[in-house]
């Protein structure tokens, strides 16, 4: 992450937990985007806690390098990778995306980078793609994975959701991220010197009638209730309307008729 943009969502053991339902939620669907041949080298640009840098790593056949800032996030994931037996699919290092910490012989010789929900978080997500243009050869792939929140769409949307989902938004921009970056992928991969040659969306949503719809719900609950300081305090929206809401979305879930869509936008370029 950019250090001058704190991490809306912290490193408290419930985040880490959310974090963790989130990627088995997502990853198979994210390898299957990848579509990676094995022999790879990965450099994963804010890897969190790397159950998907595993998930990577396995693929490919290769150990990964994942990049993060925070400490707690990487102690967290060496734990994770050890109770998996997974400790040497990866190589942790600490560091800022923005100035990435790779050695001067690693720069260029990198098969693929990958960043999924880092951009949304940096005030600087132009300069954090041109180092991950930087990081790979010619001919390799920058594979990016980010939200835009205003796809979002929920029905029959519970009372007040739609309050409570625009507030969460804000505090995005008023740390100076954009909430709304997914649109701007391949523009960003154009600007940083690539080539874009393909974006997609990888579905994000479901009904009641599907397994994984309490988890789905589970995981937008937990980001929401994560973030009510900066939505309450902050003001974008008062004390009551921000537990009304919730409760609205809790109700809602237990509809047989409940249904949400989202999408996880992606885009992926080529250094010329």
């Amino acid at each position: 992450m950019d250090e001058s943009a704190p991490y809306l969502h912290g490193t408290a053991p419930a985040e880490q937990a959310r974090l963790s339902l989130l990627n088995r939620l997502m990853n198979e669907g994210a390898l299957r985007e990848l579509s990676l041949r094995g022999g790879e080298r990965i450099v994963d640009f804010g890897c969190g806690l790397g159950q998907l840098s595993r998930g990577m790593s396995r693929a490919a056949g290769r150990r990964l390098l994942g990049i993060e800032r925070s400490a707690e996030q990487l102690a967290e994931a060496a734990r994770q990778a050890a109770v998996a037996g997974e400790e040497d699919l990866m190589e942790l290092r600490q560091g800022d995306v923005s100035a990435p910490p790779l050695r001067e012989d690693e720069w260029g010789k990198f098969d693929v980078a990958h960043a999924r929900f880092i951009l949304e978080h940096v005030q600087d997500p132009l300069g954090v793609v041109r180092q991950m243009v930087r990081a790979v050869r010619p001919g390799g792939r920058i594979i990016l994975q980010d939200d835009d929140h205003e796809v979002l769409r929920c029905f029959p949307e519970p009372p007040g959701f739609a309050a409570l989902w625009s507030a969460y938004a804000r505090t995005y921009d008023r740390l100076g991220c954009d909430p709304f970056v997914g649109r701007r992928l391949a523009s960003l991969l154009h600007e940083a010197g690539a080539k874009p040659v393909r974006c997609t969306f990888i579905f994000f949503g479901g009904c009641a009638g599907e397994a994984s719809f309490p988890g789905l719900i589970e995981n937008m609950s937990g980001l929401l209730s994560g973030a009510r300081e900066p939505i309450v305090e902050g003001g974008l929206l008062g004390a009551a309307e921000f537990v009304g809401a919730l409760e609205a979305l809790r109700i809602w879930a237990l509809r047989p008729d409940a249904a949400f869509w989202y999408g996880i936008f992606w885009a992926e370029g080529v250094r010329p």
